[in-house]
């Protein structure tokens, strides 16, 4: 089992920045990737970004790109979304998700073992 913990989410202005930090424990030494998804009200659970736990290669959905960052801290265990020039369309419930086989894609939400609570992010116009 792996535990993950979200924190970092709130209100902000668009154009605004929040980090999200998503701490993991447990059997972290089985996590092959890491990935942050959303869901919006009324709206299917969505793909952020990820990265790989052992190369550090990232993947981001394209309505993100250029704008979030996603990192990890392999000493913590921990992994990191920076998020720059938000809009209020990025108002969602951020999940954290890892990713326990090496096999598939990073894009969807079946390939993930694990997921911790969520984290509300909002974003006022």
């Amino acid at each position: 089992q792996v535990q993950l913990v979200e924190s970092g989410g709130g209100l902000v202005q668009a154009g605004g920045s929040l980090r999200l930090s998503c701490a993991a424990s447990g059997r972290t030494f089985s996590t092959y990737a890491m990935g942050w998804f959303r869901q919006a009200p009324g709206k299917e659970r969505e793909f952020v970004a990820a990265i790989s736990w052992t190369t550090g290669n990232t993947y981001y959905a394209d309505s993100v790109k250029g704008r979030f960052t996603i990192s990890r801290d392999n000493a913590r265990n921990t992994v990191y979304l920076q998020m720059n020039s938000l809009k209020p369309e990025d108002t969602a419930v951020y999940y954290c998700a890892a990713k326990t086989y090496s096999s598939g894609t990073y894009y969807y939400t079946g390939e993930y073992d694990f997921w911790g609570q969520g984290t509300q992010v909002t974003v006022s116009s």
